[in-house]
């Protein structure tokens, strides 16, 4: 069984600041696209979302990082008392201290927290879903959890539109913003479809390949022929409804976190469109949006931004 780290105790923990910048660095590191759009946030808003982004790293590399294999269900019951400790303001680790420090700046609930890791020990035991509905839950706990997790640092617009019959719903942004990780974690799957066979998985919905005649032995053997381009078509088409969705809900966020998420949203959902000109070949070339091809889209996400 993988035994998380015990807290140093030979030397006192981080500083917010320290733990903050380390949080930024993890986040630089490991999701540039994602690091862009937090960028274009507040400092305080951005230190925030750093620390979450660098939790959720953290939990996502006990069952996908380089220990992978030694975690067990008990891992992550210790990880969930962990979680625990953090919330009640008694950090265990140094990235722990900038998340106690937003924790308490911003109202975050555990319940998100808790469903990630969820999310988590699903990984543990499946290795396949049949249906989307199954799909959707887990992008629902790993990826979705996130807009719970974010929603209170962007915060919600307060002041009366000038149009008097239109008010932002905070409902339903949130709702929105659990579509816009699930976007995410479906670009990701569709993405990662090659690197995530290689380790026995697949996360393509069985009926999906089975509506296409597409076998799970011709996914692990990368097969690129009209049946997987027409697969390809139907997530790709899937992916981009949750994008809708999930821009329908910017425009009830303060106005200081608009410019942000709709660049986070065009960023990502960027990665589908060079998985269309890699002509659907996600086993022999990872998308990726080129960084060049990155800041055009932020003009046309500070127009949305101002106008949507």
């Amino acid at each position: 069984m993988l035994q998380l780290p015990k807290p140093q105790r030979m030397r006192p923990l981080a500083s917010p600041a320290e733990a903050y910048e380390y949080c930024r660095q993890v986040t630089a590191t490991y999701s540039k696209t994602f690091y862009l759009g937090t960028l274009l946030m507040p400092p305080e808003k951005r230190q925030a979302i750093w620390a979450i982004y660098e939790w959720c790293r953290r939990t996502d590399e006990l069952v996908d990082g380089p220990k992978a294999c030694f975690t067990t269900p008990e891992t992550l019951d210790q990880w969930e008392r962990h979680l625990e400790s953090v919330f009640a303001g008694e950090p265990l680790e140094d990235p722990d201290v900038a998340l106690v420090d937003t924790i308490q700046r911003f109202p975050i609930e555990i319940q998100p927290f808790r469903d990630m890791i969820a999310g988590q020990r699903m990984d543990l035991y499946r290795s396949r879903y049949e249906t989307f509905q199954e799909l959707e839950l887990y992008c629902y706990r790993v990826a979705g959890t996130v807009g719970l997790m974010t929603s209170p640092v962007l915060g919600f617009e307060q002041t009366q539109l000038s149009a008097p019959w239109y008010e932002p719903n905070p409902k339903e942004a949130t709702e929105e913003a659990i579509a816009l990780g699930i976007a995410n974690q479906l670009t990701n799957i569709l993405r990662d479809v090659g690197e995530d066979a290689q380790r026995g998985r697949i996360y393509l919905p069985l009926e999906d390949l089975a509506r296409f005649n597409y076998s799970e032995e011709d996914l692990m053997n990368g097969i690129v022929d009209e049946r997987w381009q027409n697969l390809m078509r139907f997530e790709i088409e899937r992916a981009r409804q949750f994008y809708q969705s999930a821009a329908k809900g910017i425009s009830a966020l303060n106005p200081d976190a608009r410019w942000p998420v709709w660049s986070a949203l065009m960023l990502y959902q960027g990665i589908l469109n060079v998985i269309e000109r890699n002509k659907y070949d996600v086993f022999r070339q990872r998308a990726y949006v080129p960084a060049f091809e990155k800041f055009l889209y932020l003009p046309v996400a500070w127009l949305r931004a101002q106008a949507l």
